[in-house]
């Protein structure tokens, strides 16, 4: 699954550049990518929920709402509310993930739940028992253009094995610095889902793009039952 991210889209053309990720059926992007940051949990600001409203009546695409703010207890669901199809909170923001987990999973959407770089997994096992989605951050959350940072592929391996032997039930995903160069070895170290921002956006072609992404991963992982990841 591919699902390009807005961050590296023009704002100013924010359906023209959904559609232009649509593309025909397996060839397109799977889900679109929304950051929403708060300028207080990262030092940067995008777009809240009005724009996700706006976004969600212009666009076929599943939205995948990635929200980089404090206090996602009291606004996440409201998401979920409004028709994204995956809602995801940080674990070092939220003060209940398991009851939020719930409450995102009763309004209708996936429940996602991310981890910076520098926190470990293993603390929050248990915790995504309860969870639809974990997106594994390859940079520090708040703006786009990072480099890829290949040592949290371990956490990657490690989900990818809690799943393979039915411990976890989650979605593995990825975001930060994904493009030709580093989505091979995210494959092969276990995940499902890849956001790509730039990598997509600053093509020439973003739905060739994106299918260019797509073939790399499905090439560099033969063994893997891609039909099955999806949800």
């Amino acid at each position: 699954m591919i699902a390009p991210s807005i961050l590296s889209a023009d704002f100013a053309r924010l359906a023209d550049e959904a559609a232009a990720v649509t593309g025909v059926p397996g060839r397109g992007a799977d889900w679109l990518h929304v950051d929403v940051m708060d300028g207080h949990f990262v030092p940067n600001l995008t777009l809240g929920l009005p724009v996700v409203e706006s976004l969600l009546r212009a666009t076929p695409l599943p939205l995948d709402c990635h929200l980089m703010i404090d206090d996602p207890d009291r606004w996440a669901v409201g998401y979920a509310e409004a028709g994204a199809h995956n809602v995801t909170v940080h674990v070092e923001a939220a003060r209940d993930p398991v009851a939020l987990a719930k409450d995102l999973q009763a309004a209708g959407a996936l429940a996602g739940l991310s981890v910076k770089p520098g926190t470990p997994l293993e603390p929050h096992v248990e915790t995504l028992r309860h969870y639809d989605t974990l997106l594994v951050m390859s940079v520090e959350p708040g703006f786009g253009g990072q480099r890829f940072m290949p040592e949290v592929l371990d956490k990657v391996r490690t989900a990818r094995r809690l799943v393979d032997t039915g411990h976890l039930k989650v979605l593995v995903e990825i975001d930060g610095g994904i493009n030709a160069d580093t989505i091979e070895a995210a494959a092969e170290a276990g995940v499902d889902c890849f956001v790509a921002g730039s990598a997509v956006y600053g093509a020439d072609e973003p739905a060739a793009a994106v299918a260019a992404l797509r073939e790399q991963v499905v090439a560099a992982t033969p063994a893997r039952d891609w039909a099955g990841a999806a949800r």
